[in-house]
């Protein structure tokens, strides 16, 4: 039985540096062959976005990140993990979210960032808004059901 892994679990509204974040990560490790690393961008959508608005419960949002993170470490044996997430606005461009993870080899690593993703999408209370160039803002995005979709595939795996 392999020794359970301490992700590192943060939210906050300062942007975060990634490759910073990598060397936290893989520091002085030499347990894994594997590295990937996601990192989600805010987008303009064709210049009809000047930011996003990102909200979240406070405290139950890293609950789940945790909870996500437990359970990807669960299904792939891998060595360590790092996911944080944006909130406050966020300007096109900007990094809202970033996992890392590490294992002995690719695959391991790659389904794990694949499936934090796609939990993190449906199950993590996160709210977005749309502000628009003109100074106005949308409503809160609904969900999308692709990423809906997406979550239940898992069950199939």
């Amino acid at each position: 039985m392999r020794a359970p892994i301490m992700p590192r679990v943060a939210v906050q509204a300062a942007p975060f540096d990634v490759g910073a974040e990598i060397d936290r990560l893989i520091a002085g490790r030499t347990d894994f062959g594997a590295s990937v690393v996601f990192t989600g961008h805010c987008r303009d959508e064709g210049g009809r976005i000047a930011a996003l608005e990102l909200e979240h419960y406070p405290g139950m949002a890293e609950k789940e990140l945790e909870r996500i993170a437990a359970e990807a470490a669960a299904r792939w044996p891998i060595a360590g993990l790092t996911i944080m997430h944006r909130t406050g606005k966020v300007v096109p461009g900007e990094v809202i979210v970033v996992v890392i993870a590490i294992a002995e080899h690719r695959r391991e690593a790659l389904k794990a960032t694949e499936f934090i993703m796609d939990f993190l999408k449906t199950d993590a209370p996160f709210w977005k808004k749309e502000h628009l160039p003109d100074g106005t803002s949308t409503e809160w995005v609904a969900p999308k059901q692709a990423d809906d979709h997406a979550r239940a595939t898992w069950g199939r795996e």
